[in-house]
């Protein structure tokens, strides 16, 4: 039975992938801060394990669960922070402000990632994350989200390059999820897809292998 490790799992396209390889047979680790929220989402084949992605006691409990599954097939960096509310230009960001958005975004995937690493390789496994358009265009406001998803693209590459492992840094479009309500208050963003349209995609994607890179889930959901 493959094992996955999917981080943000109680909301969002976390949670519908989370859904969907439960559902094809694999069992899920996932983690969110929100007890309530992850055991919602909870259903069988998913193992939820409360905490943040940037504590660093959280990613040592996960290591050890997968360490206790004895494999780790797919490593899916899913959550995400948008950074203090509401999004400001880059002159009205201060240090604190970054380090926020980089533990989150950047410095806790590629931590987690390297504990992981070995389980990886020994099953031959697959490293996601997931990336934004934000990591390759400029929008005003976006800066430090958008710098922290280049930052971790870079990270995800070069590891899948060094440890000639499959991996992929992945924009998944812009979704109908709480995070993308947050960074528009008040908008109706009631045309924007669900997290589960996209799902499928990214499930070939990591089912298929294609060539380790950068790739936009549009693009795939338009291939036959």
């Amino acid at each position: 039975m493959p094992v996955a490790l999917v981080t943000g799992g109680s909301a969002g396209l976390g949670r519908a992938l989370t859904h969907a390889l439960a559902d094809a047979g694999w069992t899920v680790l996932t983690d969110g801060r929100r007890a309530d929220r992850l055991a919602a989402a909870a259903r069988p084949g998913v193992q939820p394990i409360v905490g943040d992605v940037a504590d660093e006691d959280h990613r040592h409990a996960l290591a050890r669960e997968v360490d206790r599954l004895g494999r780790l097939d797919l490593l899916v960096h899913n959550a995400s922070t948008l950074g203090p509310l509401p999004l400001r230009p880059l002159r009205d960001v201060d240090e604190a402000h970054l380090r926020t958005v980089w533990e989150v975004n950047t410095a806790a995937p590629h931590a987690l990632t390297r504990l992981l690493l070995p389980h990886l390789g020994d099953s031959d496994g697959v490293l996601v994350s997931i990336s934004s358009d934000a990591a390759v265009e400029h929008y005003e406001t976006w800066g430090p989200y958008a710098a922290s998803k280049a930052a971790l693209d870079h990270l995800t590459l070069t590891t899948g390059l060094e440890e000639r492992i499959a991996a992929y840094a992945v924009d998944p479009g812009d979704l109908r999820t709480e995070m993308h309500q947050a960074a528009f208050p008040g908008e109706d963003i009631s045309d924007r897809p669900l997290p589960e349209t996209v799902v499928p995609a990214l499930v070939r994607l990591v089912w298929n292998r294609p060539s380790s890179g950068r790739y936009r889930l549009a693009d795939l959901l338009a291939v036959t």
